[in-house]
């Protein structure tokens, strides 16, 4: 069944809102087209913007932010009950929007404001903000006036006029939600496949080394790849240098063995970053087999004609500050399996 989070936009100390909020919840929770749940973002207290990522681009570093997209991510659309300070939505309701993309993106929105002036104008700053996201908002409000719907200034009493406007408010959003569902789900398949492109990529790296075969590897990266390798110089530049270091290790090898583990990818339009540990081992040309080390890899990919290429890579070893040795007898942990 469609999910609709009715999602209180004020957190200050006295505040009206909850009145309100609570009032659509109990109105709507009448209804059998729809399950709705009602989030207080007193209840989710966000740091300030300052990611340094776009949240387009990636989930955020900061578990407070985290757990919000989380609580976000699995409804079909959202009623804003927002309040209209000085003109505009407040701060607290647009920086819980702003740290979020991905899980607003293709949802409908409906708008229930209060204000002096019914809290519109609160409602037109919202309405840009949302397109911008890609959220469909609603054509029918609910506007209640702080000085009017409320007794002594202090309880709302919801007149015949508020409930029309949103029994109307919620029949579009629950329309709406419902018609951008097949949206949302290609969005999900489509990161999906993405996801499965990228790591076909990785394995066709560890198979063309396997194989010892340059051309096939070669195929894998850009022209103009910048590879960050653990040997000297501090960078190599270019398709032609990144082949030159894999026919260094072939000429040490007879056989090799290539293997990456808990790959890892965020994923873009046309970008994406992954992180992975990797290990190289096999039989050298003497006839002695070697275990190899394990390194970290991070791989920086680019989407170009339809193709997923590896634009940057990074392999590294953490580094024993007192002796300034690299560590290379560290481990991944190990895979923990059912029952264990």
């Amino acid at each position: 069944m469609t999910r609709i989070a009715i999602i209180l936009g004020s957190t200050r100390p006295n505040r009206k809102g909850p009145q309100i909020a609570q009032w659509v919840l109990d109105s709507a929770a009448q209804r059998g087209d729809a399950e709705f749940e009602l989030i207080d973002l007193r209840d989710h207290p966000l740091p300030h913007l300052d990611e340094p990522t776009p949240p387009m681009f990636g989930p955020s570093a900061d578990e407070r932010v985290r757990a919000w997209a989380e609580r976000i991510a699995p409804f079909d659309g959202f009623v804003f009950v927002t309040p209209e300070y000085n003109g505009g939505a407040p701060g607290v309701l647009k920086n819980a929007i702003d740290h979020l993309f991905t899980e607003w993106t293709d949802k409908a929105v409906g708008f229930v404001s209060y204000g002096v002036s019914g809290g519109v104008r609160s409602v037109v700053q919202l309405r840009t903000v949302c397109g911008t996201l890609g959220m469909a908002d609603v054509g029918y409000q609910v506007a209640i006036s702080l000085l009017t719907d409320f007794e002594n200034h202090a309880t709302f009493i919801p007149r015949d006029h508020h409930a029309a406007a949103l029994g109307k408010t919620l029949d579009q959003l629950i329309a709406w939600s419902t018609a951008l569902a097949p949206l949302r789900r290609g969005a999900e398949t489509t990161l999906e496949s993405e996801e499965a492109a990228l790591r076909g990529q990785i394995e066709k790296v560890v198979e063309g080394l396997r194989a010892k075969d340059l051309e096939a590897v070669r195929r894998l990266y850009t022209t103009d790849v910048v590879s960050f390798d653990v040997e000297p110089p501090l960078q190599h530049v270019g398709a032609a240098a990144k082949l030159e270091n894999w026919a260094n290790v072939f000429l040490f090898f007879e056989s090799v063995t290539y293997e990456i583990r808990d790959l890892t990818f965020t994923i873009g339009d046309d970008v994406a970053f992954g992180h992975a540990f990797a290990r190289l081992s096999g039989t050298l040309k003497n006839g002695a087999a070697t275990s190899g080390m394990w390194v970290r890899v991070t791989y920086g990919m680019r989407k170009i004609h339809g193709t997923w290429l590896i634009a940057h890579d990074q392999v590294s070893v953490p580094l024993d500050i007192t002796s300034g040795s690299g560590v290379v007898d560290l481990e991944p942990e190990p895979v923990l399996t059912a029952g264990r």
